[in-house]
């Protein structure tokens, strides 16, 4: 899938998701420091199944977000998901660029 050029194709894509059915949820960077593969207000809408579009990270800890945003769909909890060069799970979802990124994930209702 293409990546969006902004971020109406993202909230537009999440509200077409959302009319079909499906559960969707946001995950938005909301702060960075340091070296950081996205910038603050990057985005990513995924869905009940795995199905996403849009980037928060260019790879490095999408996987984790993807699990992340998978679980508020189903609990409906927002969560602030931190990840650093410090950090344990950084270094385990490959975030080794010497930098911190935090990345607010809640379910579209």
């Amino acid at each position: 899938m293409a990546e969006p050029t902004d971020h109406e194709d993202i909230l537009g894509t999440a509200a077409a998701w959302r009319a079909e059915g499906r559960g969707v949820a946001l995950a938005t960077v909301v702060t960075t420091w340091g070296s950081s593969p996205r910038p603050v207000g990057s985005q990513l809408v995924v869905d009940d199944k795995g199905s996403m579009l849009g980037s928060v990270s260019g790879g490095c800890i999408e996987g984790a977000v993807v699990r992340e945003a998978i679980e508020a769909i189903d609990d409906g909890k927002p969560r602030l998901l931190d990840f650093g060069v410090s950090d344990e799970q950084a270094w385990e979802v490959g975030l080794a660029c010497g930098g911190k990124v935090e990345v607010y994930v809640e379910k579209v209702d």
